[in-house]
């Protein structure tokens, strides 16, 4: 497995783990090139994780569909394998206010 592969395989036992409903949205053909790896809902919010390995950054592309995200009241994460740990305490802590 990929250094990616494994980033991915953690981020999606803590979505599981959450109870978040996730999509891994596939690129090309009829895709949308540069999505995140995974668009997440959680708790009435909309999280776009992008995944990568070692000291890799988002590409130009997937910088813009992340700030569209944002822009459209969203919140994006990029994940790799130093703060794969920390993920659920991220998500948590982006958990919108209930009172």
């Amino acid at each position: 497995m990929t250094p990616e592969g494994k980033v991915k395989k953690k981020v999606k036992a803590a979505l599981s783990t959450l109870g978040a409903y996730y999509a891994m949205p596939v690129t090309g053909g009829y895709g949308t090139s540069g999505a995140p790896d995974f668009l997440v809902c959680w708790r009435g919010m909309f999280f776009g994780i992008e995944c990568k390995a070692g000291n890799k950054t988002p590409t130009a592309l997937q910088e813009r569909n992340m700030c569209a995200i944002q822009n459209a009241g969203g919140k994006v994460a990029v994940i790799n394998e130093l703060n794969v740990d920390t993920f659920t305490e991220w998500m948590v802590g982006n958990e919108p206010d209930n009172g």
